[in-house]
């Protein structure tokens, strides 16, 4: 064995345990929420005192789980939906004995007979329009299958499926071929095969990190949400500063929140840093992109203003300010999300108690001059 060989069959090992480390974090949490759908369906069939609860179930569910990351109200219905529309996923649990024993999780260990008993959509109407558990389990993520689940129809649902685990497509992937009607468009399409062939061409593929990095699996495996989504040393380590700057620009700046976490839809986002002023009476949030401007930056920094304003700003608050850093190794731009905010005046005001764009520019180009030096 020469150097090369070591290096290379290290490098081969680590790759293969990898790649298995990533799909049994899947399969366990994949499988997880399922069982829950199925515990949910069970006790709204057979709890002892279900009428006591109602339609206040979800409610307070997520009121007493919700010490466990990532079980919340809407997540509770996701897990109900995968429950129903899966009931492949019993088979795999039956075969691969992957059940937790009595002694773990009480008198609702399911067996597969019971399987075969609950709910409307269950094992025994399994058909041959379903891609068998053991594909799903292995090749997709379950961010696929949160995505999956908004299809209720079953062929077009079955159709995604396999053309997301032959195209092994990220998640980002197969929302934008749902997005773009690739099912009814395949439909239309006198040869079909050949925008398969095409569309795979131009497909964004998955890879092991990529379900690792998953907001879920984060947040089953207890790791903070901001390793999910820190996508790069220089861009934590810029947030890293810019924090530290913020707050040391004033007596005002109060930071409530870093890679604050909000639903708009049926998607997550993620704020890169949130602080309250007080003098101004408002939310600031702060968007960094390591890269050069465009319109989706902006844009996308407005939806979270907009949100803010509807969701977050109280009665005696004063609009929700935006500010946004773009930057690469030649120029920094820094904008001010004011728009919407009638009182012109107070936009003077804004502009006299945050920091100077000079000042915001002439920080993010000595932090890169320090990162590429």
């Amino acid at each position: 064995m020469n150097f090369e060989l070591l290096v290379n069959t290290i490098s081969n090992t680590h790759s293969h345990f990898h790649q298995q480390a990533s799909k049994a974090i899947n399969i366990s949490l994949t499988v997880r929420n399922w069982l829950i759908g199925f515990y949910i369906v069970e006790f709204e069939q057979k709890g002892e005192d279900r009428a006591k609860y109602g339609d206040q179930l979800f409610d307070e569910l997520s009121s007493r789980l919700k010490i466990m990351k990532g079980i919340d109200r809407r997540a509770l219905y996701r897990f109900k939906d995968f429950y129903l529309l899966y009931p492949q996923i019993a088979f795999y649990i039956g075969t691969n004995h992957l059940l937790f024993s009595q002694q773990i999780v009480g008198s609702m260990t399911p067996q597969l007979e019971a399987f075969q008993k609950v709910g409307s959509l269950t094992p025994q109407s399994q058909n041959k329009m379903q891609v068998p558990a053991e594909k799903l389990l292995n090749y997709l993520s379950y961010t696929h299958i949160e995505q999956l689940l908004q299809i209720k129809d079953l062929i077009k649902r079955t159709f995604y499926e396999i053309e997301c685990i032959r195209g092994t497509w990220s998640v980002r992937e197969l929302k934008r071929q749902i997005n773009s009607l690739y099912y009814e468009r395949s439909g239309m399409s006198k040869k079909p095969e050949m925008l398969r062939e095409i569309t795979q061409q131009k497909a964004e593929l998955i890879n092991a990190s990529d379900i690792v990095k998953s907001l879920y699996a984060f947040e089953f495996l207890g790791l903070k949400v901001k390793d999910a989504v820190e996508e790069s040393d220089l861009e934590t380590a810029l947030l890293d500063h810019l924090q530290d700057f913020m707050m040391e620009m004033g007596d005002g700046f109060c930071l409530e929140a870093r890679q604050k976490k909000i639903l708009i839809g049926n998607e997550y986002f993620f704020i890169d840093l949130v602080f309250y002023h007080r003098i101004l009476k408002c939310h600031v949030l702060v968007e960094l992109k390591v890269e050069e401007f465009n319109h989706h930056n902006i844009g996308q920094l407005n939806t979270y203003v907009n949100y803010y304003k509807a969701t977050a700003m109280r009665s005696d608050d004063n609009p929700t300010v935006g500010i946004l850093l773009v930057t690469n190794k030649n120029t920094a731009l820094v904008e001010f999300a004011t728009t919407s905010i009638d009182n012109k005046l107070f936009v003077s005001k804004y502009l006299l108690e945050l920091p100077k764009k000079e000042v915001l520019e002439a920080f993010i180009t000595n932090e890169l001059q320090k990162w590429n030096s």
